[in-house]
């Protein structure tokens, strides 16, 4: 009876390695629309074609300003190789305080305001900051971090997805 019983255990694994696999699915970027600090809006289509970094993070979340330098290494190493950023500040950070950051920090990428929540809602009901998405090409989110990502693994993900078609 050994052999039934390693058979169940096998056909066992493999229907929760499915299962597991079916979980880890791409899923597409919802709908958005980001009001930037200069006034113009970006939306989820204008993403498409570039791997996107899209980090909600906030001026009082000290993880969120201490990952921020990484964040801008990150941005000029791929900029130039279809890589764009977008990082979007929470509902509750005074405009203000948004604004001196990404002035006096020279932030180069996109910096956007969620001043009604819809986008941190729209992206899962982000509540915890840092939380970062990488969105593929085709507009697919490939990864999220709640905390601080391993920035070697990010940079590694994002040479594989610049490289796809």
């Amino acid at each position: 009876m050994p052999t039934t019983l390693t058979r169940r255990l096998a056909l066992a694994a493999l229907a929760i390695a499915t299962l597991a696999l079916a979980a880890c699915g791409k899923s597409e970027a919802p709908a958005s629309t980001f009001v930037l600090l200069d006034g113009s809006s970006q939306t989820t289509a204008d993403m498409k074609g570039k791997v996107t970094l899209v980090n909600f993070w906030a001026t009082s979340c000290t993880t969120c300003v201490a990952e921020m330098p990484q964040i801008v290494a990150t941005y000029d190493k791929y900029k130039d190789k279809g890589y764009d950023t977008i990082a979007v500040a929470m509902q509750y950070d005074p405009p203000s305080y948004v604004v001196n950051f990404a002035q006096t920090r020279k932030l180069p990428f996109k910096v956007a305001i969620d001043n009604t929540g819809k986008v941190a809602e729209a992206w899962g009901d982000v509540k915890l900051t840092p939380t970062t998405y990488i969105v593929d090409k085709q507009g697919q989110i490939v990864k999220k971090y709640v905390g601080a990502p391993n920035f070697d693994e990010l940079h590694k993900l994002i040479e594989k997805l610049l490289a796809a078609a």
